[in-house]
């Protein structure tokens, strides 16, 4: 049962952000499709369309998500209510309206119309990946983000300081912080891509791993009743090891722009240090895990929870240290093998990590200690055919990649790009395959919600 009426705010967040998971999912099979079949949906959705709300849809529905799981843990980690749910509320609705709207808005009218509609002239911050959102909508994320953070900010200073809650609150701000560098878009592409990094690497490899390590120590508090010092001294340790090499290791973005070449050595040595803190979080989850002190009920959320950890490992340590390397970086740079890193690296680290707290505080939310016998075999379900199926993607668009290279950047006689991409051909139609079974296992994650509600809930065991 909840412990303090406010947390039940962070319904809305998570209903919102698996109904955006969806949309992203769904736009992702859309340009699965348009590799192979180049004018599928044409004219109505060109790629690069497709392509901007997919990748929009993706940090969207993770800040939800983060946003859920604040006010959810935050209430409890400070032993208070709240400081404003009202507040919370009216952030909601301004971010998922406006978010909306900026969906919308790319589906709708051209990109350059967008622009000129949105006053893009006054304040040019439009046009660079991940970040196509018009001015308008970047000022109104830091507002929304800023009342975010004052209304968790209050309730942390207010109550309980835990190592958990001073982590998640140094993430969220340092979210915010990196982000105003959307608002810097220098003339000199060498400037604008050093700089774009300061947002994309250090909020994916850097202040999001602080939210991540945060919400995965709650859970496994929770689930494991494991005593909270030894939980938090290895958040501590993992914090400073993803800091440390994340920080310094965006210098493997700036192997190739323009930039000095000491960047190949930093970037180099940092970056293959950056698996490390996803490997003591791998150890980090199963160690408490095996040191349970009690049976939790819900095993979905236990899952959830070692998946996260094991999947971040593989998707953003070692799919990550595969290119991280200047001299392999050269010839593997914007393949298909960035791809493949990216697509685990995100699914492992980030979005498992908000399917875990969902999996953790939905049914607490609806006055349950967990969810159903039915309801969790569903998740489990879920959790399986999604991360398969991710692995599979994973591997298909890493054979592309590798075919990719040899024969455009390796061979005697390199081919040409379109010739290359008619080459790897299967790896698009098996990553397409993949695609309908993830979205089939996130169709079931979204009907675990709805099966064995009439079921009695069960109660915790300590062992």
């Amino acid at each position: 049962m909840m412990k303090y009426e406010s947390q039940a705010v962070a319904k809305p967040y998570f209903i919102a952000a698996i109904a955006l998971f969806v949309g992203q999912v769904l736009f992702g099979l859309i340009l699965a499709t348009q590799y192979l079949i180049g004018d599928f949906l044409f004219p109505e959705i060109p790629f690069n369309v497709a392509r901007m709300v997919h990748t929009n849809l993706l940090i969207i529905w993770l800040l939800f998500g983060f946003m859920g799981a604040s006010y959810f843990l935050v209430p409890e980690e400070s032993e208070r209510e709240l400081y404003s749910p009202k507040l919370a509320i009216i952030l909601f609705w301004t971010f998922l309206i406006a978010s909306v709207l900026t969906v919308l808005g790319y589906l709708l009218v051209p990109y350059s119309g967008l622009a000129a509609m949105t006053g893009n002239d006054i304040w040019p911050t439009m046009g660079r990946e991940f970040l196509e959102q018009p001015t308008i909508t970047k000022i109104g994320i830091v507002i929304v983000v800023l009342g975010f953070i004052f209304n968790i900010g209050m309730t942390v200073l207010s109550g309980r300081k835990t190592v958990i809650s001073i982590v998640l609150l140094t993430g969220l701000v340092g979210l915010a912080v990196f982000f105003l560098f959307a608002f810097y878009n220098p003339v000199n592409l060498v400037l604008d891509k050093f700089f774009w990094w300061w947002v994309i690497h250090l909020w994916v490899e850097g202040v999001w791993e602080l939210i991540l390590g945060a919400i995965l120590a709650f859970v496994l508090i929770k689930v494991t009743g494991v005593d909270r010092e030894v939980i938090e001294k290895w958040l501590y340790v993992i914090i400073a090891m993803a800091l440390i090499s994340g920080v310094i290791g965006t210098g493997h973005h700036y192997f190739f722009i323009g930039t000095p070449e000491y960047w190949l050595w930093l970037g180099s040595i940092f970056s293959a240090l950056e698996p490390i803190p996803f490997f003591m979080m791998t150890l980090f989850a199963f160690n408490m895990v095996s040191r349970r002190r009690r049976d939790h009920p819900n095993k979905a959320a236990v899952l959830w929870a070692l998946g996260t950890a094991v999947l971040a490992f593989v998707g953003a340590g070692v799919w990550g240290f595969m290119h991280t390397l200047a001299p392999v970086n050269y010839y593997t740079h914007g393949s298909q093998i960035t791809a493949a890193h990216g697509h685990l690296a995100f699914f492992g680290a980030y979005a498992l990590i908000v399917m875990t707290i969902i999996s953790y505080a939905m049914p607490i939310i609806r006055g349950q200690v967990a969810g159903s016998e039915t309801t969790q075999r569903w998740e489990k379900w879920a959790f399986w055919l999604m991360a398969s199926s991710m692995v599979t993607i994973t591997l298909a668009l890493t054979g592309a990649g590798v075919l990719q290279v040899w024969l455009q950047r390796m061979a005697e006689e390199p081919m040409s790009f379109m010739a290359t991409q008619d080459s790897i051909a299967f790896f698009y139609w098996l990553r397409l395959a993949a695609g309908i079974v993830f979205t089939m296992g996130l169709f079931v994650y979204v009907a675990s919600f709805f099966v064995g509600q009439k079921e009695p809930p069960r109660s915790i065991t300590t062992e």
